[in-house]
């Protein structure tokens, strides 16, 4: 991967609260930002309408192949006005920013000459997805919202059409997806097309409308929105079933890896790059994961020694995978127990985190609809602007593959202190642009998330030898990841051959492997960030505090990470040296 800013001396004052700026701001970066994040926001109506933008609220991004020429030639314009202003002499977070927006332009058009459109779905994400999980957060607080809503529903048939137009394009080109991939959106798929119209999820904002609204007005919208779904919608849907049955399962690729996609080798070498920040090959990740399964085992061995247990280590796994005393009995209990960790991390936030986030965050099960492909547990960000807290989603089906002693771990990573914490406290970030506070930096982001499980330990929020058992076990999981990932896209593994690094060193149970497995195939280079980043965090901190020594602060260093936004690795490594530098002068 490019490096577009070294560790140079030029760099060492990165951190804006520890010196003045070199020169006044420049008020030609200012307008350029402007107008990217305008024209950003333009482009991008569901972030625009997260924000307040009334307008945005009815519309639905284009993602048709002129849509992405205007999006190309939009983002070099940007880049090259970015070319031609000065680098020298700016002032500290105007040097940050105009590295910052020279990465995201840089990002972009390299995502759109791998034409990545041509592959619109995933096994647990994709287009077909996209408007449930924006109707299962949606405030309706008006008749304007409601219409609002209704004019998405009724474009959401030409956005199907585009996507499967998109699609098809893979499919001549041979950029698909592999047929396991495809059979399971399929399912889901099918699933979706035989929805009766009363259990809709895109109908459920209309059954939210506030009672102050006259009864005639709210009957009347929700009929317009069922005919909406049931004329536009559904018979969308059903042409989507019939694309994937007819069309994109026969030319389905027959390998599971990325590397075997025509210009395949450079695009899954720019994946690991993108999604790490790091130049890491490949072949160094897979060490490198090795290398840590074989830590953490060491750790996990040891963990369960204390447990008392007799027999040997996969003896131990059979045992938490089907003891009954580890699992939830009904569904309203496991959301219970993952509100009550919730609360007992918020009671221990203050002492770690000196800046704390205003927006709040709520528990919530996976919506039914999704839930039987999902993953264990994810995070949905909140707006302030349209009074929408946070959600931390928990996978309330299948309880038998659920473990409570994971489930510390879980909350501590998708909740707080991690990704609620970090993405909240990155849109309050007050001096940082709107371009920085929400960018997509996985390495950093989910990488804070695994770091946050870690914390956990040491805030005492792990109880008992199988809750820190159960969060090596998390930790174990994102190991395997750098394995698994590199062992399909990049060496040529089997199903079988990735699976057996997660089933011989962790207890996430058989279900969750597979759903996690079958998530890595279908979106290469993703599972490679945590790790990596989570890896880079835990070193920054060791070293500054060493060189610290007593003089180290825990929510100084926290904030430190946290309050310039989500950045590349490399960029924070150059901010935490900053402010290492500058706490030893300040002590």
């Amino acid at each position: 991967m490019r490096t577009l800013w070294g560790l140079t001396c030029a760099w060492l004052l990165l951190l804006a609260p520890m010196a003045g700026p070199a020169r006044a701001a420049s008020p030609a970066l200012d307008a350029l930002i402007a107008d990217y994040e305008a024209w950003s926001l333009g482009d991008d109506p569901f972030e625009a309408g997260r924000r307040g933008d009334r307008e945005a609220l009815a519309r639905l991004p284009d993602p048709s192949p002129a849509a992405d020429a205007r999006r190309k030639a939009a983002l070099s314009a940007f880049r090259d006005r970015l070319a031609r202003l000065p680098a020298a002499g700016l002032a500290v977070e105007d040097a940050l920013n105009r590295d910052f927006l020279d990465w995201t332009l840089s990002r972009r058009l390299d995502s759109l000459g791998f034409d990545e459109a041509r592959m619109p779905f995933s096994s647990d994400g994709g287009f077909d997805q996209t408007l449930g999980y924006v109707a299962g957060g949606l405030p309706i607080r008006s008749e304007a919202d409601a219409r609002a809503w209704i004019a998405r529903l009724k474009a959401a048939p030409t956005w199907y059409d585009a996507h499967i137009a998109n699609a098809r394009r893979g499919v001549k080109a041979g950029f698909t997806q592999p047929r396991s991939t495809v059979l399971q959106v399929l399912e889901r798929a099918r699933r979706m097309a035989n929805l009766p119209l009363e259990g809709d999820p895109l109908l459920t904002p209309l059954s939210r409308l506030p009672t102050t609204m006259p009864e005639p007005v709210r009957t009347s919208l929700l009929k317009e929105a069922q005919v909406a779904v049931r004329e536009g919608v559904q018979p969308a849907r059903r042409r989507y079933v019939d694309f994937l049955e007819s069309e994109y399962l026969p030319a389905a690729r027959k390998s599971l890896a990325a590397r075997s996609l025509p210009g395949g080798e450079a695009y899954y070498r720019w994946l690991v790059a993108d999604h790490t920040t790091t130049s890491l090959t490949p072949d160094q990740i897979h060490q490198i994961g090795l290398d840590e399964v074989a830590r953490i085992r060491r750790e996990m061995e040891g963990v369960m020694a204390e447990t008392g247990f007799k027999g040997d280590f996969p003896a131990f796994l059979a045992m938490l995978r089907t003891d009954a005393r580890f699992y939830a009995q009904s569904r309203e209990e496991l959301l219970e127990k993952a509100s009550r960790i919730a609360k007992r991390i918020d009671n221990e936030l203050p002492a770690w985190f000196a800046t704390l986030p205003r927006l709040t965050y709520g528990v919530r099960p996976v919506p039914a609809d999704i839930e039987a492909t999902y993953t264990t547990g994810r995070y949905f960000g909140g707006s302030a602007a349209r009074g929408v807290s946070g959600g931390y989603m928990v996978n309330t089906s299948h309880l038998d593959q659920r473990p409570l002693y994971e489930l510390p771990a879980l909350t501590l990573h998708e909740a707080v202190p991690g990704h609620h914490l970090q993405i909240a406290l990155a849109e309050e970030a007050p001096g940082v642009p709107e371009f920085r506070r929400n960018a997509d930096v996985t390495a950093f982001t989910e990488g804070w998330g695994l770091y946050a499980e870690k914390l956990g330990g040491e805030m005492g929020i792990y109880r008992d030898p199988w809750e820190r058992f159960g969060r090596l076990s998390y930790e174990m999981w994102r190991a395997c990841r750098l394995v698994a990932d590199t062992g399909i896209h990049w060496k040529g593994w089997s199903l079988d051959k990735a699976r057996a690094c997660f089933t011989q060193n962790s207890a996430l149970s058989p279900l969750n492997i597979d759903v996690e497995l079958a998530r890595y195939v279908s979106w290469p280079g993703q599972a490679l960030a945590y790790k990596i980043g989570e890896m880079r965090i835990v070193a920054l901190r060791e070293g500054a505090r060493r060189d610290l020594g007593d003089r180290f602060d825990i929510r100084r260093f926290h904030d430190a990470v946290l309050l310039a936004g989500p950045l590349p690795l490399d960029r924070l490594e150059t901010r935490i040296r900053a402010w290492t530098e500058a706490e030893r002068r300040r002590n």
